[in-house]
């Protein structure tokens, strides 16, 4: 049986929504399987937000690792959260650019 690909949350800014497609692409087509956060076309309540968020650990969870996108060193408030997720959850984490 052949070994499973590993999985490879991708956490970063929205505002560099290129960036996290582009790691998206470049994990996929390395054979990982990329899951990244949901882009929403249109303004969203603060409850959606907060259902988004929440999910978006939930991908956490599913991974065996988690990389930032982070150009610039940028690194916002929601994925410091989710930095702190992984590190509770003893999920390794790496970003794409030095802090």
């Amino acid at each position: 049986m052949s070994e499973q690909p590993e999985i490879v949350c991708i956490c970063g800014s929205m505002r560099f929504a290129d960036d996290l497609r582009r790691a998206h692409r470049d994990l996929t087509v390395s054979g990982l399987i990329a899951l990244m956060p949901a882009e929403i076309d249109r303004e969203v309540t603060s409850d959606q937000k907060a259902m988004l968020d929440a999910l978006h650990l939930r991908k956490i969870d599913l991974a065996d690792r988690v990389l930032v996108v982070n150009p610039g060193g940028y690194i916002g408030e929601s994925t410091r959260s989710e930095i702190a997720y992984a590190h509770a959850t003893d999920t390794p984490v790496s970003f794409t650019d030095p802090l």
